[in-house]
């Protein structure tokens, strides 16, 4: 048998021991499918205190319960930061972050830093897969490379491949098994290999031609959404200009069973794909002497959303006699969207630092976040405010800012003086409330 038929036999037999390289967003929940269909995980991070924390059967995600980490550790998996124990490892996933610098330009520093530090423990007969988002090229021209500096030949010793993740934190219809998977590979041998691996603990598995298709699939998917949600967005401003409900509008809209998809205006937009992706893209194809102006514009209508909400606030504020110096504003939702602990981009903490900077006295409610937490390029020193009628009469203006589902939105309605709904929350409850 060649390598790769032995390796793909191991996998079909769930012998082979799997390693996910970044336990975050991404990875867990990958070591978590793995583990459930019964192959020997171990789980990799630079962060000892991860690994420690998940080797204990605690959790640091509150939508993937300790009860499931208790499960996987009696299922054999564990947590290290040693990255000598990839050499136990048949087949590896690198799911760590790609976020973009100070100059929104792409930064792949923790992709190629992993490749660097598993050279050293790469053998003969090794898959290696990565899933972080980047720019179409990244695996067959920068991380081949890399990889190949360990003497090993790609498609005959070691097989790589790139297969986006298509996570959705707090989704309850769609998880790891039942979302399909698209799979590239370097080669054909790569693919096969990849593929094999897959087909074990997802669904349905798509192959493509190559590690470059599966990656601009990804970019088109999230900036599919960022466009159209940059359409909607300013749609609203438009609305708004001229008096009508932009609901109204979107849910009239939808009525046509064909050729029109509804998306929802919101203060902005969150997490670590959608705001960021695009830029992956605009950066390529600049390299390719391309121009991505469509694209580039809705991410300007976007990352103006949190102004627009703040200057929605002062208006309200203003109705009411008030300067936005000196106001108590609470906002309301943290999290970059509804029911999961995940603030990476999160419109809220710009609209907190706008405000912040006009003056007004700025608190939040989150009961996903007791304290303030750790921001690149936010930091307050605050604790989460709990909502009762008496803190929230407390306050001269409550914005929405993200729709949990246990929020008691009619207390909310009720004891706050000024109330801006950036999410539409109440758009069929009260006319009173500001919309943003």
């Amino acid at each position: 048998m060649t390598i790769k038929e032995q390796l793909i036999e191991r996998i079909e037999q769930h012998g082979a021991a799997v390693g996910i390289i970044g336990l975050g967003y991404v990875g867990l929940p990958l070591c978590l499918r793995f583990c459930e269909e019964g192959f020997n995980v171990t789980g990799f991070d630079i962060d000892p205190a991860k690994a420690e924390q998940l080797n204990r059967g605690e959790s640091y995600f509150k939508h993937y319960s300790s009860e499931r980490i208790a499960d996987a550790l009696a299922k054999g998996f564990s947590a290290t930061s040693d990255y000598a124990e990839t050499a136990k490892m048949d087949c590896l996933i690198i799911c760590v972050p790609t976020p973009l610098d100070v100059h929104l330009q792409p930064d792949l520093s923790y992709v190629f830093n992993t490749a660097r530090s598993l050279c050293p423990y790469l053998k003969a007969g090794q898959l290696i897969v990565l899933e972080s988002t980047t720019y179409p090229g990244t695996t067959e021209q920068e991380l081949s490379p890399i990889l190949e500096e360990s003497g090993l030949k790609i498609g005959e010793q070691l097989f790589v491949g790139y297969s986006p993740e298509r996570e959705d934190p707090g989704n309850a219809k769609f998880n790891t098994r039942n979302i399909p998977k698209v799979v590239g590979g370097v080669s054909e041998a790569c693919l096969a290999v990849a593929q094999s691996l897959y087909a074990e603990v997802i669904d349905e598995v798509v192959p493509v031609s190559s590690p470059a298709v599966a990656e601009m699939s990804k970019l088109l998917e999230n900036i599919h959404r960022a466009v159209n949600i940059g359409l909607v967005n300013e749609m609203k401003m438009v609305a708004d200009k001229m008096g009508l409900d932009i609901y109204e509008v979107i849910d009239a809209a939808a009525t046509k069973p064909f050729g029109f998809v509804p998306y929802y205006p919101g203060p902005g937009l969150g997490g670590h794909c959608i705001p960021i992706d695009p830029f992956y893209l605009t950066y390529r194809a600049r390299e390719c002497g391309v121009d991505t102006r469509f694209i580039e514009l809705a991410g300007e209508v976007n990352r103006s959303m949190p102004a627009y909400v703040v200057a929605k606030v002062a208006a309200a504020l203003n109705d009411e006699g008030k300067p936005v110096k000196g106001s108590r504003i609470l906002i309301v939702g943290l999290a970059y969207k509804p029911n999961v602990d995940d603030v990476r981009e999160s419109p809220s903490a710009e609209i907190m630092h706008l405000m912040d900077r006009l003056g007004g006295v700025v608190d939040y409610h989150d009961n996903y976040f007791p304290a303030f937490p750790s921001m690149r390029a936010y930091s307050f020193d605050l604790q989460n405010v709990p909502l009762t009628e008496e803190t929230i009469k407390s306050y001269d203006c409550v914005v929405l800012a993200t729709d949990h589902e246990y929020l008691d939105y009619q207390m909310l309605m009720a004891n706050a003086a000024v109330l801006v709904d950036c999410r539409g929350r109440y758009r069929k409850l009260a006319s009173s409330v500001v919309r943003a």
